[in-house]
């Protein structure tokens, strides 16, 4: 054991948990007042369902060994309760149930991403049971593949976007983003648009400071999302921490100059989204560029990801926090341009277009997305129809959505005025 390496880990760890509560202010901040809570909730259940289930047999799903040395899940008898991970092993740099607590949370993250699309329109218990079952047919399938290797010896066979095309997602571009984007367009469109959409007052953001202070607390977590999955304390994972910070950068003032040429004024929701938009993109090519590279995918990314938030306008879904246009578009901008912009001197060591290795990485990155595209959002959307009939509709009905979702789903209110009912599931406040 390495302590200096199982330190990193564990600040990483809570690093990345610290992502959920930042990611439901962001996404709180970014809805109506009488939506906030139900936003919030929707993360925090979400995320909490999927660590228990991680626990059960998602550790095994994602990094068991793969089943028929396929590549495309592990096997789910593994490591069932985790409880055998608890056996200290002195030929390891970290414990493996340490590793297993960091990816836990990578799991969780993603899960509560998706909730984005579906913001103030549909049922909680709905929303509950769908995050349960998406990520074990979807989140955890995917998770294997692409963060699954094989082992030195040969004993545990990995997923087979990992170890067959060998494609680069240091940190969970496909897995994470573009998994989580393609999910919530197909979620958006089995649910529909929201009452009144695009023009709707009250879904209009109530708190910009809130969602700043989001994407500001996201910023930092994102330190231990990306230079936490170097997995030591060392050069990897440096090269990745300031990567992952002038991308971020990049991305903030790319965003914010698109919006002052276009419309004549840059705004804090823009700077938090292009902030958001850059960590996205960095996120898969952290440790395959330079530090050069990393601005210039920030740069691209926020820039890109400004002008792709109005598809929803232009297509006619109702993606109502942008998961499609920020992490949709930012996780397929970034897992591509690591076959321009890879370096070998960076610690992923290969090189893309730009620096002499060629069209090879970048075909190889486009396979990786393509196929997790198709396959995330396929049986998404195939999984939200099936519920959607089963449980009767997935939307709360159309007069507490106009009114807000808390006080029908949770009975209670965020900000309490006195015009408003007393909150129905507790006491009278004096």
């Amino acid at each position: 054991m390495d302590s200096g390496n199982v330190a990193w880990i564990l600040a990483s760890s809570a690093l990345v948990c610290m992502m959920i509560p930042a990611l439901a202010l962001f996404y709180g901040g970014m809805v109506g007042s009488r939506r906030i809570l139900n936003m919030m909730m929707m993360c925090f259940g979400g995320a909490s369902l999927v660590a228990v289930l991680w626990a059960l047999f998602g550790y095994s799903m994602a990094f068991g060994n793969s089943v028929g040395g396929l590549g495309l899940i592990g096997d789910v008898t593994e490591f069932p309760g985790m409880g055998q991970m608890m056996a200290k092993d002195d030929s390891a740099s970290i414990p493996i149930i340490l590793f297993a607590a960091f990816q836990l949370f990578f799991a969780c993250v993603t899960t509560a991403l998706v909730a984005g699309a579906a913001a103030g329109r549909m049922k909680f218990g709905a929303w509950m049971l769908f995050a349960g079952i998406w990520a074990t047919i979807v989140y955890f399938p995917i998770a294997h593949w692409v963060f699954a290797f094989d082992s030195a010896d040969g004993s545990t066979v990995g997923g087979w976007i990992a170890n067959g095309i060998k494609a680069i997602d240091f940190a969970g571009g496909t897995a994470v983003h573009m998994n989580a984007g393609a999910a919530a367009l197909a979620l958006a469109l089995v649910l529909g648009k929201s009452s009144g959409w695009p023009k709707m007052e009250h879904t209009k953001p109530h708190s910009r400071p809130l969602v700043l202070v989001g994407a500001g607390l996201l910023w930092v977590g994102w330190f231990g999302f990306n230079a936490g999955s170097a997995l030591s304390a060392g050069q990897s994972a440096s090269v990745v921490f300031l990567n992952t910070a002038v991308a971020a950068s990049a991305g903030l003032l790319a965003w914010a100059l698109v919006e002052r040429v276009r419309h004549g004024a840059a705004t804090s929701m823009g700077a938090a989204s292009g902030l958001i938009s850059a960590l996205v993109a960095i996120t898969p090519a952290c440790g395959a560029v330079s530090p050069l590279g990393a601005v210039a995918i920030g740069a691209i990314a926020g820039a890109v990801c400004s002008l792709a938030i109005e598809l929803k306008f232009r297509l006619g879904f109702d993606d109502s926090l942008d998961v499609v246009g920020v992490h949709l578009v930012g996780g397929i901008l970034g897992t591509l341009l690591i076959g321009l912009f890879a370096t070998d001197a960076a610690p992923n060591a290969v090189s893309g277009l730009f620096y002499g290795g060629g069209f090879e990485l970048l075909g190889v990155q486009a396979l990786a997305t393509v196929t997790v595209l198709v396959y995330s959002f396929g049986v998404t959307w195939v999984l939200a129809k099936v519920l959607d009939k089963a449980m009767g509709g997935l939307r709360i009905k159309p007069e507490d959505e106009m009114r807000g979702i808390d006080l029908a789903a949770h009975s209670e209110l965020a900000y309490l005025t006195d015009e408003d009912p007393v909150e129905l599931g507790s006491p009278q406040r004096v």
